[in-house]
């Protein structure tokens, strides 16, 4: 029987093992946030910044950021219109309104020259998203912040490892939020980080996700209602064995996605993901964009699946869904958003699991090549 190619899987080792029978034998009580700690420690010195929160989720840390912020009804936050709905639903949870922008035809990443065109004198942030390890022109973006005064937040989900000019992901905005869900590069099963060198949003967070409790209580005074945003001590043991291990995650990512170039460097009509000079891209999903003559993204997926190999489709325009159906900013954007709707609709997240060998990449590279000469 034929080899199932998976989509997406971790690098789990001894170290992870040996650290997670640790905290579930003696991470209890008084010890309770011993490997929260030494994973936020850890974390926030990998990316050279002064406060790490661990969370259940990278939404959660989107949720805590706005809040920090003091964003809310009435205001405009501008978003990636190709992105999860992770980045986006936040903003409808602290009552602002998403406004979808457009993105780069090359990074797939969100077009400082878009973000531009969707200011309005309500617009009080930026949510920049690293999609796929990839990173935006973080200049661009910041020089159109700074203009109209608005916050920029990275949404860092799926780059932990990547750069920008030297600077690591997620130390480009205000706030920087990862997510360890079990498809990333650095995983803990579920969990999120935030991150920050804002010592008034990170003091403001703590309160936030702790049900509103200030650091340190141990008399359950509440003095506002919170949010029950905590980490597991076995989550926190995990993340510390990987961002331990992050150079040599994001080292078998780059490695992968080099297998592939090489594979399908004779198919000239499919595009892989880019990485400017100034970017080291993680690589956490290589994708494909197809030509029109396959038919679409669903077409190729069914057509892989039936041969044994899974894979994802690029996200559909969050403007496209039925989540955003009827808003005037989803009406907006499916005038104006020509690049997403150009390349959503074609592209697709190939098997990227740090389990691959070069043997596999080759296999799915033939049966991509087959599809294209079969059309």
């Amino acid at each position: 029987m034929m080899k199932r190619i998976h989509v997406s899987g971790p690098s789990i080792t001894e170290r992870e093992i040996a650290y997670v029978t640790d905290a579930v034998s003696h991470a209890w009580l008084s010890n309770a946030n011993v490997y929260n700690e030494r994973f936020e420690r850890a974390f926030a010195d990998y990316h050279g910044v002064r406060h790490a929160v661990s969370l259940p989720s990278c939404t959660s840390a989107l949720h805590l950021s706005l809040l920090a912020l003091g964003i809310g009804p009435g205001d405009e936050v501008i978003v990636p219109d190709c992105t999860w709905i992770a980045s986006a639903a936040p903003i409808s949870y602290v009552g602002a309104t998403p406004v979808f922008a457009d993105i780069e035809r090359d990074t797939w990443c969100l077009s400082a020259e878009a973000v531009e065109a969707c200011v309005t004198p309500r617009t009080r942030a930026l949510i920049a998203v690293d999609l796929y390890g990839g990173m935006p022109d973080y200049e661009a973006l910041h020089a159109v912040a700074r203009r109209h005064g608005i916050a920029v937040i990275e949404d860092a989900a799926e780059a932990a490892g990547s750069q920008y000019r030297g600077r690591a992901a997620g130390t480009l905005g205000a706030v920087g939020t990862f997510s360890f869900h079990g498809s990333k590069t650095l995983t803990t099963g579920e969990g999120g980080m935030l991150i920050t060198d804002d010592d008034a949003i990170y003091r403001r967070v703590l309160v936030l996700r702790d049900h509103g409790r200030q650091p340190g209580d141990t008399l359950f005074d509440n003095r506002e209602v919170g949010y029950k945003y905590k980490m597991s001590s076995l989550q926190a043991a995990l993340g510390l064995a990987q961002i331990e291990r992050i150079e040599e995650l994001v080292a078998r990512k780059r490695e992968i996605f080099a297998w592939y170039r090489e594979a399908l460097d004779g198919c000239s009509d499919i595009t892989l993901n880019s990485e400017p000079p100034h970017v080291r891209n993680s690589y956490w999903m290589v994708t494909a964009v197809l030509p029109e003559r396959l038919g679409g993204k669903v077409a190729a997926i069914r057509h892989l699946a039936e041969r044994g190999i899974d894979t994802r489709p690029f996200f559909s325009p969050l403007s496209s869904l039925q989540a955003y159906a009827g808003s005037a900013s989803a009406l907006q954007a499916r005038e104006r958003n020509r690049v997403c709707y150009e390349i959503g609709p074609h592209a697709i997240n190939l098997p990227s699991g740090l389990q691959l060998e070069r043997a596999d990449v080759e296999r799915v590279a033939r049966e991509l090549e087959g599809l294209l000469a079969s059309a």
